[in-house]
């Protein structure tokens, strides 16, 4: 339940990357400054978390036993996901990119075959677990309902260039989280790891900036600033929190779909965000129908992934 609450706190700063990348595009900024600057803004904050707790050491020593791993998880990870997420929002509003994102609820229960875990010292395949995945159907379904209004305004350009970016996202954001756990074992904090992960990442945002300097030029100071918000609160908090919730979680593949699943109320969070700042209309009754449905989703995740702790009986 813990993890879950967090979680949910978690997607609250997440939903400022909809909001703002979304802002930004409206006004003229281009998507590869919005990627590429909020992973710049992120190393120095997280650099010095990690130098303060004296972690800097381990955390050079992993990433140079396997840097491999290091760079095509957090590649995965980070990369796969934001350059996506910034670039879908070009070409449709947050709640299209955040009602989209919502896939990766399912994601998240439809990646447990790629795992392994060690039962009587044997390696066995972890399977989909298929309650999770019904309720997270249930989730997914009602953030369908809330897109309902907004949703006869698709257009062909939106599908492709709004929607399926984000549907790559929703499964590589998971992806290379868990197996950057898989690769760390347990033996860095959720600080070191992501701020690894950023650093493994690095070479491949200066390359984004690159190409956007080249093709627009210069970011504009109001671009600047959203970025630095959008990385501090998403980045730096929102990356942060989430980790740690699925830190909390990862021996349990069901435990950590519901964690996952929490990055439903992000689209709770736009809605209120776009009402108040860009003048989004409220849902209708079939949206509203739809928030009451993830609500219900929630606590049947919160409910079923609990862990019951049985009092053992006394022997007669």
């Amino acid at each position: 339940m813990k993890a879950i609450l967090i979680g949910i706190v978690a997607s609250m700063f997440f939903a400022v990357t909809f909001i703002l990348n979304r802002s930004m595009e409206l006004s003229g900024g281009s998507w590869l400054w919005s990627s590429s600057l909020r992973f710049f803004f992120m190393v120095p904050f997280l650099f010095f978390i990690v130098w303060m707790r004296g972690n800097l050491g381990p955390l050079f020593l992993e990433i140079k036993t396997n840097p491999f791993g290091w760079g095509i998880w957090s590649f995965t990870g980070f990369v796969l996901f934001y350059g996506p997420i910034t670039f879908a929002a070009a070409y449709g509003p947050g709640w299209l990119v955040a009602g989209t994102w919502q896939l990766t609820i399912i994601a998240g229960v439809l990646l447990g075959p790629f795992f392994y875990k060690i039962i009587h010292g044997e390696k066995v395949r972890e399977r989909i677990p298929l309650r999770g995945l019904m309720i997270s159907f249930v989730i997914f379904a009602g953030v369908l309902l809330i897109q309902t209004q907004q949703g006869r305004g698709l257009t062909l350009s939106m599908i492709l260039y709004g929607i399926l970016p984000v549907a790559v996202a929703a499964f590589a954001y998971p992806l290379g989280n868990r197996k950057m756990m898989e690769v760390c074992g347990g033996r860095l904090d959720t600080f070191q790891r992501v701020l690894g992960m950023t650093l493994a990442t690095i070479p491949v945002w200066i390359g984004v900036a690159a190409a956007g300097y080249f093709s627009v030029g210069a970011p504009s100071q109001e671009q600047v600033l959203q970025t630095f918000i959008v990385a501090i609160s998403s980045g730096v908090i929102a990356t942060t929190l989430f980790f740690i919730a699925t830190d909390m979680v990862r021996n349990s593949q069901e435990k950590l779909a519901a964690v996952e699943a929490t990055q439903s109320t992000q689209v709770l969070f736009v809605l209120i965000g776009e009402v108040m700042l860009l003048s989004t209309p409220l849902p209708n009754e079939v949206g509203m129908l739809g928030l009451f449905i993830i609500i219900i989703g929630m606590l049947l995740h919160s409910f079923f992934t609990k862990k019951r702790v049985r009092p053992k009986r006394l022997a007669a």
